[in-house]
């Protein structure tokens, strides 16, 4: 995280030594905006203010032009796959690549290559000539930048803020790219109902000038030194080992990625739910985004608060999560499925939050973008392989079973891989009465045997 060696970034325990889950630490409180009094985290979170907003605006304008342009839910889940192929195909080349180079600098290259590709978009729209292979082609090389640029921002906030006020620092991330979901969506919609979708492109790629501002303005001699790795034979296949010895790092990426493939696929769910269940238009499409940034972003801030990312806390909120998504589909009424966006914008984040900050937390500073690489490779990259069937079974089958269907894949294998993390972390399912209650819970082995009766 900070000073050279990691030392004292608290490299992550052996797992035969220690329990891996859940994580018996107890929860510290700390002051929500802590990070911000840091001059550098400062500027970075100020430039990703205005960058934000400007990808929820062309989040939002993409898929509304994709599904204008073909009718197909399936089409943009193909929009969705390329956007994040890349990341599948080349993300642990991406982070072998962060750790080997500094961070400030690859972010200006990358930052850079974005708003270029925003601005191509925006060029072929606004004169009319856009196709939907320009948004495929487009899609694609925008995921090509993120390889390098995801895992770069994931593991430069280490460098920004330092370990102790990590956990904040990433919430507060979080809290950000969701509270300009509040104001994105809702700006793509004016303008998508108002002058088009190329001026929502636009106004993204002219947004990159913030964070290249903020990165430019920055004191390298504030950032806290981090190790870079050294170019080496074999790095590659060093962080895949060092990801699958450890379960308090393996598990939880299972966990994110089985729900990243299946449930997070949110831009075809919604923009079909307002399509071809409640019959709106962008508007709608909007607003349910809005509603569920509302949520997300409560679930950032109170995640910044929490001083310690608990491995429980991850499975319960992925639970829950998952059930949302099956109560969502099953809504009669476009204000009931507008109102359940609100907990379920809260508890994907707090998945979100809680994986990022256990995973760096743990993560000694050498592997850390190796590590954050294969954690988004996994979490954005099944979206080529979940969106394209997610689509396919909502156009078959409707929006209502392919919601559901993504719901319940996120609540068995939350089910599954708390189960596996409760018997590593020596845990086991005590089924009893407690206080003339019916009671479920994990107790230590040794308690449960204690108590058993004596045959």
């Amino acid at each position: 995280m900070s000073t050279g060696s990691g030392a004292a970034s608290a490299p992550a325990p052996d797992p035969h030594d220690t329990p891996a889950a859940p994580d018996p630490t107890p929860t510290r409180k700390t002051s929500m905006f802590a990070s911000l009094r840091v001059r550098n985290y400062r500027l970075f979170f100020l430039g990703q203010v205005v960058s934000n907003i400007g990808t929820w605006m062309q989040r939002i304008a993409q898929d509304w032009l994709v599904l204008s342009l073909t009718g197909s839910s399936a089409a943009v889940g193909i929009t969705t796959a390329l956007q994040f192929l890349p990341m599948l195909l080349f993300g642990l080349y991406g982070g072998v690549l962060v750790d080997r180079l500094r961070k400030r600098p690859t972010l200006l290259v990358t930052q850079t290559a974005m708003a270029l590709t925003s601005l191509v978009l925006a060029a072929l729209t606004l004169t009319g000539r856009v196709e939907v292979w320009h948004i495929y082609v487009a899609a694609f090389a925008l995921g090509l930048a993120t390889v390098v640029d995801n895992p770069a921002r994931q593991s430069f906030v280490s460098e920004l803020v330092g370990p102790g006020q990590l956990q904040n620092a990433v919430s507060l991330n979080s809290a950000n790219f969701q509270s300009a979901r509040l104001v994105g969506p809702a700006v793509a919609g004016l303008l998508i109902t108002g002058v088009g979708t190329g001026w929502a492109f636009l106004l993204n790629g002219l947004s990159f000038v913030a964070p290249l501002a903020g990165l430019m303005m920055m004191r390298a001699r504030e950032l806290h030194a981090v190790e870079r790795a050294p170019r080496g034979k074999g790095q590659l296949r060093e962080g895949v080992r060092y990801v699958t010895g450890r379960p308090e790092l393996i598990w939880p990426i299972v966990l994110v990625g089985f729900i990243g493939t299946f449930a997070f696929n949110f831009p075809v769910y919604l923009s079909a739910f307002a399509d071809d269940v409640f019959h709106g238009g962008a508007g709608v499409y909007s607003m349910f985004n809005t509603l569920m940034a509302v949520g997300s972003v409560s679930g950032a801030l109170l995640a910044a608060r929490r001083g310690t990312a608990r491995l429980r806390l991850l499975i319960l909120a992925a639970l829950a999560f998952g059930g949302l998504e099956i109560l969502a589909s099953a809504s009669p009424e476009l204000w009931m499925f507008a109102l359940i966006m609100v907990p379920l914008g809260l508890f994907s984040m707090t998945v979100n939050v809680t994986t990022n900050t256990s995973l760096q937390m743990a993560t000694d500073p050498a592997m850390r973008g190796r590590v954050m690489a294969l954690y988004m490779m996994v979490f954005l990259g099944g979206s080529p392989v979940g969106a394209p069937i997610v689509g396919w079974i909502t156009d078959t089958y409707g929006a209502r079973v392919g919601f559901a269907a993504g719901g319940a894949v996120a609540v068995a294998a939350a089910a599954v891989i708390g189960l596996i993390l409760a018997r590593v972390g020596g845990l086991r399912l005590s089924v009893g009465w407690h206080r003339g209650h019916p009671s479920v819970r994990f107790v230590p082995r040794e308690r449960q045997e204690a108590l058993a009766p004596a045959v």
